[in-house]
């Protein structure tokens, strides 16, 4: 079996990325709810200076720039702990792609200022946001107890349905923020002005640009709540004394519901500010819980494997030996 001896200072670290990585959503979702993308027009400077006056939008830019900044580091400095302190060579290639990942961000963001927000470069940014978000806290928690403790199972190891579920809805999770990030950086997000109906039907009568991509964000929205559905009462029915698999799975539910809700909300209310910023970090949630989830499943399955099959190696060698 893997070793999983871990540090915890270094395991407090990763968690304390985490939680800025979840400071620096909300503070981007508000750069974008406000309407604050070009508040400040150079990069990486803001209007030539490192500390402009911190007034309108200014504010919510140029403070999502210095939060940014900060998760760097933090990302970076992480990395090179790990690579430094940690043994196991999943965990130093994933913080490395961390790191890669937030400078690429970075780099979009600038791109974003400089080309004065383009649709395609602003929806990769969100993108990698989502990419960045998912692997810290892949990497908080194979750093934490939890992992290093986990009593692993072969009914969750057999279960093939579980297997490919699991697999399945981050992908799934994935296409879904496109779509809602596609339609953010459009001004899609009232194109569609009722809800649950469409324009007082349930598909759209008329189909423009801008209301295919809120359409369609309605569609993966309810093709979400079938699939968590799914997945959920799977785990809830066939491996109830799983702990961190139920607990997870309540999680998800618990994301997943309120997402929806603040779906509802924006439109009803106009897309007001707050909720359509925390709209965004819930959908960031949504999708670091499915892939922390799918990491859980599939690691019984393969470590199990690597069990078995290290058992096979030495009784072909046993029996060699004699």
């Amino acid at each position: 079996m893997i070793t999983n001896q871990t540090n915890p200072w270094l395991s407090l670290l990763t968690k304390v990325t985490v939680a800025m990585t979840v400071i620096l959503l909300s503070a981007g979702a508000l750069v974008t709810s406000t309407g604050s993308g070009l508040a400040v027009p150079d990069w990486p400077l803001s209007y030539g200076q490192f500390f402009p006056p911190m007034i309108g939008g200014i504010l919510y830019e140029h403070g999502h720039r210095l939060i940014a900044g900060a998760v760097a580091m933090l990302a970076v400095i992480q990395a090179i702990l790990i690579w430094k302190f940690e043994p196991r060579t999943t965990v130093k290639k994933l913080a490395l792609f961390s790191v890669v990942v937030v400078l690429s961000q970075a780099t979009l963001g600038g791109l974003t200022v400089l080309l004065r927000l383009p649709h395609s470069v602003s929806v990769s940014h969100a993108c990698l946001a989502q990419i960045f978000f998912s692997t810290v806290c892949v990497i908080a928690l194979m750093m934490s107890k939890h992992w290093q403790d986990l009593k692993l199972s072969r009914d969750v190891a057999s279960d093939a349905f579980l297997q490919a579920a699991v697999f399945v809805l981050p992908i799934a999770f994935f296409v879904q923020l496109l779509f809602g990030a596609t339609m953010r950086h459009t001004g899609a997000g009232l194109a569609i002005p009722d809800f649950p109906r469409s324009f007082g039907y349930w598909v759209p009568p008329v189909f423009t640009p801008s209301i295919l991509i809120h359409f369609c964000h309605r569609v993966g929205a309810l093709t979400m709540v079938v699939l968590v559905g799914v997945v959920v009462t799977r785990i809830y029915r066939k491996h109830t004394l799983k702990l961190d698999l139920i607990g997870f799975a309540g999680l998800l539910s618990a994301f997943v519901a309120l997402q929806i809700m603040m779906g509802a909300v924006i439109i009803w209310l106009r897309k007001p500010v707050p909720i359509t910023s925390a709209h965004l970090v819930v959908g960031a949630c949504c999708l670091a819980t499915s892939v922390v989830l799918a990491v859980l499943v599939k690691r019984h399955a393969f470590e199990l494997h690597q069990s078995e099959q290290l058992r096979g190696d030495l009784q072909k060698t046993g029996v060699t030996a004699q």
